[in-house]
């Protein structure tokens, strides 16, 4: 039965962004260090750069294998246990990770590295429960919003790196962990903070109100559009799966390029300040620009922002293509990298929710996680062999082919109004 009214529900929607972006926070600072130490731990591990991406691959395929259960979990128990879930699964794998780095054991380390994959389903998870009570005219400010909020946990946990090694040397953990003692107090702190205050549960509460009538139009659910869902997927988990490849192959460039610069020579300090600056520019430009491009969906249109997206996307691979032997160059490609996919998720994210009704939300919605996720582990895990067989140019070709396509295809994702 509805028992709310529409002011009951704009208060709802604001302190449910609220509390998803203090989550996000710290998602972000206990997501950073695995981002930035996956590809480095495990060329360390086994020896051999061109496994280095199976970091990356491992952290996207669990969060593909998990994406579409914890959708379904979340459809009937609602966004509190399923992110809550996420946290504890997140918590598993950081502890196996610092356990398989002090044993040398890779296929260890690729175990726990999938556990923290599998969690980053629920963060992943955070921006479609940001729009589940959002009125369609805001949908992608509320959605962006949240997004942004990763950019303070995103940028401040590459630049934990150093500091984090320090720690870690001091109490005797292995090397390249130091950071996950961060990572660990940031996962419990959300853990807690979703089970306390997401309350109450803004999917439950869309899925109990959708079938009033003035409430379902406020939440845009009369109209589904499978076509366009279909595109919103493939636009989203295609500019990912750019995003993943690229980043995923970047500390070892980098780490390359250090030791190419010191004459073959170079300290382990010099490596994590240049690898934990840059990723932190390109998570700064995933995130930190995500409220402008929300707005820009709501006003300019979905597709017209995930076009916007597609455009940084090829200019980043352009400055990686001809640019990618300098550090500053590597930068800007990080960067625009960043850039492109915010506009192009943000977007992406917003067109598939509005094109669904409230009840196929989260099916469609686990979906796209789950397709994005998968897409991103085959692209990172191919990225380490095109690294070594072509270099970073050649991978900045082949992810090129991925943006055209998008682009092409783009007029599948146009809402035209009913008959």
């Amino acid at each position: 039965m509805n028992t709310h009214t529409l002011d009951q529900l704009s208060a709802i929607q604001r302190r449910t962004v609220l509390v998803l972006s203090l989550g996000q926070v710290l998602g972000g600072i206990a997501f950073g260090a695995t981002v930035s130490l996956g590809a480095l731990l495990a060329a360390d591990l086994s020896g051999d750069d061109a496994l280095s991406g199976l970091a990356t691959a491992s952290v996207t395929l669990g969060a593909a294998a998990f994406a579409i259960p914890l959708a379904r979990f979340a459809a009937r128990r609602g966004r509190r246990l399923s992110l809550t879930a996420g946290n504890l699964l997140a918590l598993a794998g950081i502890a196996i990770v610092i356990t398989a780095a002090a044993l040398r054991v890779f296929p260890l380390l690729l175990a726990g590295i999938i556990l923290i994959g599998m969690g980053n389903a629920g963060n992943l998870q955070s921006r479609f429960a940001a729009t589940d009570l959002a009125a369609p005219q805001h949908r992608g400010r509320d959605l962006s919003i949240v997004v942004w909020s990763t950019t303070i946990g995103g940028v401040a946990g590459p630049l934990l790196l150093t500091p984090g090694e320090a720690l870690g040397h001091l109490i005797g953990m292995p090397p390249l962990t130091g950071s996950y003692l961060f990572s660990l107090v940031a996962q419990t702190a959300a853990l807690l903070l979703y089970l306390v205050a997401l309350r109450p549960d803004p999917l439950l509460t869309a899925l109990r109100v959708a079938g009033g009538p003035a409430t379902a139009s406020a939440l845009g659910a009369e109209i589904d559009r499978p076509v366009v869902a279909r595109y919103a997927i493939f636009a989203v988990s295609g500019s990912h799966a750019v995003m993943a490849s690229v980043m995923a192959m970047t500390p070892i460039h980098l780490s390359h390029m250090a030791h190419s610069a010191g004459g073959g020579e170079a300290s382990s300090t010099d490596v994590t300040l240049l690898v934990g600056f840059t990723i932190a520019l390109h998570v700064a430009g995933m995130y930190g620009l995500s409220p402008l491009f929300g707005i820009l969906a709501d006003r300019w249109g979905r597709v017209q922002v995930v076009l916007l997206g597609q455009a940084m996307l090829a200019a980043s691979l352009l400055f990686a293509i001809f640019a990618g032997e300098s550090a500053v160059g590597v930068m800007i490609a990080l960067t625009l990298l960043g850039l492109g996919w915010s506009a192009a998720t943000v977007a992406g994210a917003a067109l598939l929710t509005e094109s669904s009704t409230v009840p196929m939300r989260p099916r469609r919605q686990g979906i796209s996680d789950s397709l994005m996720s998968l897409t991103a582990a085959v692209g990172a895990a191919g990225a380490g062999v095109v690294l070594t067989s072509f270099g970073y140019a050649g991978l900045g070709v082949v992810a090129l082919v991925i943006v055209i396509a998008i682009a092409a295809l783009s007029p599948l994702g146009r809402i035209r109004a009913a008959a």
